[in-house]
């Protein structure tokens, strides 16, 4: 059966979707429809409102996590409860939320409330599949195709999510525009925030300002930090870190980055890297006082090598995973941050068809736009 209209549908009935699949790591994606298990135990059946492209979005093109395709990806979703599964007590039918990341909510890490920590965070995320390796989809001609992608895979229609991963919202809020806030943004902001604690009065270096980078100056100058340096290659997006907050600007491709940095801040209480560069981490390694410290978001590019005397002295550099956040706690805090005027995520945000993802998809690796947002139709 097809859901529509936002009525409730039957625990377990299958649903036909529409998805943007991707079928080969080289060809555009594939809309198609789709049959979706109904929510099984712990699980709910979403309505998708919207879907942020995230550049994790990518990975499957890759060789890099040995992803099986096809798959369905996304995982910026938000969207309508339509059904609940079998013991999923905490949403109901009608209720709008926004999917983050899964968790298995037993391990050291998720009990300390740590779960981007989470012992199984790679399995029930990277690969498309539910923890027990079963798929949630088939195609017309009744072949698997992986759809929990981060345990959503909501570039679709709808999508079959544990409930764990929501996050519940208000209904008066503009629920198209929030899926970014449970990854990329929440990423960014809780780098600042929940990873390295910045505190007002502090100085904070941005390398890259993509929709993770620029989520870090908004949640820099909201904390209070009084000097925030944004790096980037493109004089676009320097100019938009300015008008998000950042204080100061420099080109990435500079020779002499670190003396620039030092220049400004004489040496920086943090920093956080997007861009994955050895080069451009090492700048910001150099460019700290002795005891600050560098967070480090996504996957870098090749072997980092640091001299040790600058680890001596007493710098701190970190892997960040989905910026340390307790989604159910973190987003509404960004919300907060959002309706006060002080974390304009909105901004930064372009509407596509799901029909066009390819382009959305173009228009991102361009730099053109910096959070595309898919709408389904």
């Amino acid at each position: 059966m097809r859901a529509g209209g936002g009525g409730a549908v039957t625990a377990r009935a299958a649903v036909t979707a529409r998805a943007a699949v991707l079928r080969s790591r080289t060809l555009p994606f594939r809309v198609e429809d789709l049959t979706l298990d109904g929510p099984g135990p712990g699980e709910a059946l979403i309505e998708v409102a919207g879907t942020g492209f995230c550049h994790t979005d990518l990975l499957p093109r890759t060789d890099r996590l040995g992803v099986a395709l096809p798959l369905v990806a996304g995982h910026e979703g938000a969207g309508k409860v339509l059904a609940t599964g079998p013991g999923a007590h905490e949403v109901s039918p009608g209720d709008h939320v926004v999917m983050s990341f899964d968790s298995c909510g037993g391990c050291r890490a998720c009990l300390a409330a740590r779960p981007a920590g989470c012992a199984a965070f790679f399995p029930r995320n990277l690969s498309g599949r539910r923890p027990d390796g079963t798929g949630t989809a088939r195609d017309a001609a009744g072949e698997e195709v992986a759809a929990y992608w981060f345990g959503q895979s909501s570039f679709a229609t709808h999508a079959v999510v544990p409930v764990r991963s929501l996050v519940p919202v208000s209904a008066a809020l503009p629920l198209e525009l929030l899926g970014p806030l449970g990854c990329g943004f929440q990423t960014g902001a809780g780098a600042v925030i929940n990873s390295l604690g910045v505190q007002a009065g502090s100085s904070v270096l941005v390398a890259g300002t993509g929709a993770v980078g620029l989520a870090a100056v908004m949640a820099a100058r909201a904390v209070g930090a009084t000097v925030v340096v944004a790096v980037d290659i493109l004089p676009l997006r320097r100019k938009l870190a300015e008008e998000l907050g950042a204080t100061h600007t420099l080109d990435g491709r500079s020779q002499t980055l670190t003396e620039e940095i030092l220049e400004i801040t004489g040496g920086a209480d943090h920093a956080v890297d997007t861009t994955g560069l050895p080069p451009v981490i090492t700048s910001l390694v150099r460019g700290l006082h002795s005891e600050g410290s560098c967070g480090l978001v996504g996957v870098q590019h090749g072997d980092l090598t640091v001299d040790p005397l600058l680890i001596a002295s007493g710098r701190t550099i970190k892997g960040i995973i989905e910026g340390d956040a307790v989604p159910r706690l973190f987003v509404p805090r960004l919300i907060d941050l959002w309706q006060q005027g002080r974390f304009p995520f909105d901004r930064l945000i372009r509407r596509y068809p799901l029909a066009e993802i390819d382009r959305a998809e173009q228009d991102m690796a361009s730099g053109e736009v910096v959070k595309a947002v898919l709408i389904p139709t």
